[in-house]
């Protein structure tokens, strides 16, 4: 059991369970990993009693997850109801948070309702939104079902829609009561989707433990495939890193913001291609080797760090290079999108940059040379 109020020093030997505690006073909770929490009851035991439940899933994790899911909470909850969602990134908006509270109301679901959020990131944050909106907050868990949203979405309370400018533009900060880990989930996911969580891992190095950068750089090839110990490694790693930040910075006024290194770049190239035509981690991918370039150019890391940084990022098979918005104004493009960036301040793009291996910052910098990074790795290899 680790707890988020330091961050302990990484262990390269882990059992292939473990729970990491997120310290927020009275809105602490556990995240449990561990292979095969899904379908078992005890998972849910010590969660708060209702007269229903609703799980929100979707099209492709409903046939997978939900059966055993439903039969898990039969025990606790005298109603289960269940809403299957669309599945992609497109469908992260207004009319399909209108489902979520259409099932809800349909249903009389009160106060006391529990959420059940089982998919991925996009699933996560609208059950959490929604839960956050309903009769004014309901309680709600996350079961996440791919890497990205286990490693990153599914921890810290984020809940979001997007809006046609921009990704996550309209949500709310919502705790949930437990995230369930389970590593089985992981098994089905095909092999893009796998990589596009292990963006979200590897920005963990830079940003706060070269010593678990190294580690995956040895161990990216068990980690793609699919290897359940490197994955229980990873994952609680990776919670690890992102509860200290969380108990820290909850709302994200300072220290959380570093959790988003590659996300501006990503974002813009999310947005500016039609959500879902880049997987998130597929941007954050070539958003961080930009955001590693503007680094290098600012003089906080060297070329060598860049290098080794993209090297590992291609070898989890993520794109190094950015998507090209604009044929005619490329770099103009990104910086129209990267402008609505929630961390921009009065129109100035702020960037999620590395000072230093290990350490990351937040500042601006000057137009021109943002362009000329954007030129430079949007370019053909």
């Amino acid at each position: 059991m680790t707890s988020a109020a330091t961050l302990v020093p990484f262990a390269s030997a882990t059992a292939d369970q473990a729970t990491v505690h997120i310290d927020l006073g009275e809105r602490s909770y556990p995240i449990r990993i561990a292979a095969g929490l899904l379908g078992d009851a005890a998972t849910y035991a010590a969660l708060p009693k209702a007269a229903s439940a609703l799980i929100v899933t979707n099209t492709t994790v409903a046939p997978l997850y939900l059966q055993q899911v439903r039969a898990a909470l039969a025990g606790r909850y005298p109603q289960v109801h269940v809403v299957e969602l669309p599945d992609g990134e497109a469908y992260k908006d207004w009319q399909t948070l209108n489902l979520i509270f259409d099932a809800l109301l349909q249903h009389g679901c009160d106060r006391k309702t529990v959420l059940f959020a089982l998919g991925g990131g996009v699933i996560g944050d609208m059950t959490g939104f929604a839960a956050a909106s309903y009769m004014r907050g309901v309680p709600f868990v996350q079961l996440p079902t791919t890497l990205l949203s286990q490693v990153d979405s599914s921890v810290g309370g984020k809940t979001a829609i997007n809006h046609p400018l921009g990704k996550n533009m309209v949500g709310a900060f919502y705790q949930p009561q437990l995230v369930v880990c389970d590593l089985a989930s992981l098994d089905s996911l095909p092999p893009r989707e796998l990589s596009a969580g292990l963006a979200e891992v590897i920005k963990y190095g830079p940003i706060a433990d070269m010593a678990f950068f190294e580690w995956l750089e040895l161990h990216i090839d068990r980690l793609r495939a699919g290897d359940r110990t490197a994955m229980a490694q990873a994952v609680k790693r990776s919670v690890e890193i992102k509860a200290w930040v969380v108990s820290q910075d909850e709302k994200e006024t300072g220290l959380r913001a570093v959790l988003n290194f590659g996300h501006t770049f990503g974002h813009a190239i999310e947005a500016g291609m039609g959500y879902g035509n880049w997987l998130h981690g597929e941007g954050v991918g070539a958003g961080m080797v930009m955001a590693a370039h503007l680094s290098q150019e600012l003089g906080m890391v060297d070329a060598a760090f860049v290098a080794r940084l993209t090297r590992l990022i291609e070898r989890a098979g993520l794109p190094t290079r950015g998507a090209v918005l604009d044929a005619q104004d490329n770099a103009g493009a990104y910086l129209e999108h990267m402008r609505v960036d929630k961390k921009a301040e009065a129109g100035e793009i702020r960037f999620v940059l590395i000072d230093g291996p290990g350490k990351a910052t937040m500042r601006g910098a000057p137009d021109a040379l943002v362009r000329q990074v954007i030129d430079w790795c949007c370019a053909p290899a």
